[in-house]
């Protein structure tokens, strides 16, 4: 099966997909300031440049897109039909980073939570934001 964009079209679209100040970083970062948490973003000191470091709290953020960073059992992650098989090393290969970087944080002694873009859609989004703050107190 053939890509029904053009080659172009294709490449536009992709350097397009951002990785900074995505919408689920900015809920989750509205919803801490809110909170009067503080916190600090992508600090290049800590392994993974985490999205969100709660330093006072010992926390660490990362906010993953599911296709991305390979979501286990969600519609959003899907392979796409064409160049399966390097989607499929790709999407491993930050599966592999991923691990390493939170292996590491937690050895240093973070507490690190992940929060899939999925779970900050509505209907699942309040719930999520919830256990992101009492997970957050739990630490003190």
């Amino acid at each position: 099966m053939t890509d029904i964009h053009s080659k172009e079209t294709r490449s536009y679209n992709m350097s397009q997909v951002k990785a900074r100040d995505t919408k689920p970083e900015l809920i989750v970062r509205r919803f801490l300031f809110s909170n009067k948490l503080r916190y600090r973003l992508y600090d290049k000191k800590l392994q993974g440049k985490p999205d969100i470091v709660l330093r006072k709290y010992k926390t660490i953020i990362f906010i993953h897109g599911c296709f991305w960073h390979g979501h286990e059992n969600c519609k959003y992650s899907a392979l796409p039909k064409t160049r399966t098989e390097f989607w499929s090393d790709k999407i491993e290969s930050n599966k592999k980073r991923d691990k390493k970087n939170i292996d590491q944080l937690k050895s240093d002694d973070w507490n690190v939570l992940i929060v899939y873009e999925c779970e900050l859609r509505k209907g699942r989004q309040e719930h999520t934001l919830n256990n992101i703050l009492s997970n957050i107190q739990n630490q003190f």
